[in-house]
């Protein structure tokens, strides 16, 4: 896998390398903490996001208007589908 490319949208996260995952992230637009490379932070205009890539999941706490929505996403879904979910807020 070269840069910039990613297996198809359908794919489970589970079958992307850790690299990719990082990459998708960044193409996402959310930025890696320094103190803490398994979290990233996504920000929008409507709404920020906390991205944490757990063992068993993947963990994203949305914030927006002074409350917190948490959801945990299994790796056996798509990125596609986590993406989806990602952006679309809390």
């Amino acid at each position: 896998m070269t840069m910039g490319e990613f297996p198809a949208p359908q794919t489970p996260l589970y079958s992307h390398s850790l690299p990719a995952l990082e990459q998708w992230l960044r193409q996402l637009g959310a930025v890696q903490q320094r103190q803490n490379p398994c979290v990233w932070d996504l920000h929008r205009p409507e709404w920020s996001a906390r991205i944490e890539l757990e063992v068993e999941d993947l963990a994203v706490a949305w914030h927006a208007d002074g409350q917190t929505r948490l959801r945990h996403f299994p790796y056996g879904l798509s990125r596609g589908d986590a993406e989806a979910a990602i952006l679309a807020g809390p």
